[in-house]
């Protein structure tokens, strides 16, 4: 008599493994990537664009014209975070990443090789606006991709830790392009900038982007999303998981409320766009010299690279609400005492409290954010979920700057209006994150955005040696 053997069991796949400081790395590099052209198209529509694009208009409306380019990218954002947020929570992490990375690098480039009004006429600034949405469809979901691939590589008790490499990505990016437009702006003419230099940040994007790719091209997807994606062929009858529908049918107060949430970014875009120019224009003949703001933007974020990463491990152990909104509070009196230091022409008060409002206090909600957004959604809509609600929030962000300029009306005493605008977003965004649910920094990752999610409590002695 002879028997068949019965087939042994098929082996189970070794279960993903985390690579939290590789995935940091790789969020670094983009978010340095994108922040550098923020940075870099920001100053060059403070200093450059309306005279190089603008040249027909005076001096104010040239103004207000190019800082729409700017804001330009922000409506492309909206429209790139359904895409990138379905690709991302479909196909996974690491192909938005690669893809994002890509696109902003060439279109960044490719600014630098634009045609000048006075050699194409209206073809420069068409071209400039086209290039621009080419940035923000990359940029909606840069930000959201890099945070979820670290947030789900990241230790359960140190997710605000590794994600906040993201932010402190955004920082370093502000850090390099000044540092890249000083020399520049120091030892061209003005006609010299004009005509060239202000192109030779741009082409250095490219050095960026290769340093990114070689990071990211090797990094392995989160094992999180490799768990999700294995549910799903074990079960094959199941029909298609369409994340956007899963995202809008369970999950759209979060969206709504990191949304409002997101309206803290005005105030990265009136320090780093709008108060450059109100400093330095002629228009307002406060007196502040090009050179001491890009010091100022250069060393505000470099402090705020290296205090990042504190306020994230202080909301590890004592939860995101207190230390965000703690920052927002902050952020709101900051801001207004930097507004009026520039109106009253006094370099070193604005130089104090520039570094104050950038460099520390408002990179508590800048720290916090990644992981405070990442745990209002499970795996499944993480990345889509994130990239909707920022980038429309942001959108506004975008174009903070031209509002300011119009709210300013050409007078430097009306410094008080756009102050009690960036202060009123902090305001929102606080009671936002109030709303929330509390406690999340303490549930574990494969639970969060469930309507059973509950925190894990830890004995007050593991808590205090962690």
């Amino acid at each position: 008599m002879t028997t068949t053997p019965i087939p042994a069991p098929p082996e189970r796949p070794a279960p993903p493994t985390a690579t939290p400081r590789r995935a940091a790395l790789a969020a670094w590099s983009g978010s340095a990537l994108e922040y550098y052209d923020f940075a870099i198209y920001g100053t060059a529509a403070a200093l450059v664009f309306p005279d190089v694009f603008f040249p027909d208009s005076d001096p104010t409306t040239a103004t207000i014209a190019s800082f729409a380019t700017f804001g330009v990218g922000y409506v492309a954002r909206p429209i790139g975070s359904f895409l990138m947020g379905h690709v991302g929570d479909r196909l996974g992490r690491k192909r938005v990443l690669i893809g994002t990375l890509l696109l902003m690098g060439i279109s960044t480039f490719l600014v630098g090789c634009l045609p000048t009004y006075e050699q194409v006429g209206a073809l420069a600034p068409a071209l400039l606006v086209a290039l621009r949405l080419l940035q923000g469809l990359s940029a909606a979901g840069e930000q959201a991709g890099a945070n979820s691939m670290s947030f789900e590589h990241a230790p359960a008790d140190r997710r605000g830790f590794f994600t906040s490499f993201t932010l402190s990505g955004t920082q370093g990016g502000q850090v390099i392009a000044p540092a890249v437009f000083l020399p520049l702006a120091a030892l061209l003419s003005d006609d010299q900038l004009q005509s060239w230099g202000w192109r030779v940040p741009f082409w250095l994007s490219a050095v960026v982007v290769l340093a990114g790719f070689l990071i990211r091209r090797t990094l392995e997807e989160t094992p999180e999303f490799r768990r999700a994606a294995a549910d799903a062929e074990r079960t094959p009858t199941r029909a298609p998981r369409t994340p956007l529908r899963e995202l809008f049918a369970d999950h759209a107060a979060s969206v709504v409320r990191v949304f409002f949430a997101a309206f803290i970014a005005m105030v990265n875009t009136t320090f780093a766009v709008f108060a450059l120019s109100f400093a330095t224009s002629d228009d307002y003949g406060v007196g502040i010299s090009s050179t001491a703001m890009l010091w100022l933007a250069i060393v505000a974020n470099i402090v705020a690279v290296g205090v990042i990463p504190l306020w994230a491990r202080l909301s590890d152990r004592v939860g995101r609400k207190p230390v965000f909104v703690s920052g927002l509070l902050g952020t709101a009196v900051l801001v207004t005492g930097f507004l009026w230091a520039i109106s009253r022409g006094d370099t070193l008060l604005t130089i104090v409290l520039g570094i104050a409002l950038a460099g520390v206090v408002y990179s508590m909600p800048n720290a916090c954010w990644p992981a405070t957004y990442a745990e209002y959604f499970p795996t499944s809509v993480r990345l889509s979920g994130t990239a909707i609600g920022t980038q429309f929030g942001f959108a506004l962000a975008g174009f903070t700057p031209a509002i300011a300029e119009a709210l300013m009306g050409g007078e430097a005493g009306n410094w008080w209006r756009v102050a009690a605008f960036a202060a009123g977003a902090c305001l929102v965004s606080a009671v936002a994150v109030l709303t929330g649910p509390s406690g999340t920094h303490r549930v574990p990752t494969e639970r969060l955005g469930r309507a059973d999610a509950s925190p894990v409590v830890r004995p007050l002695a593991e808590s205090v040696a962690r």
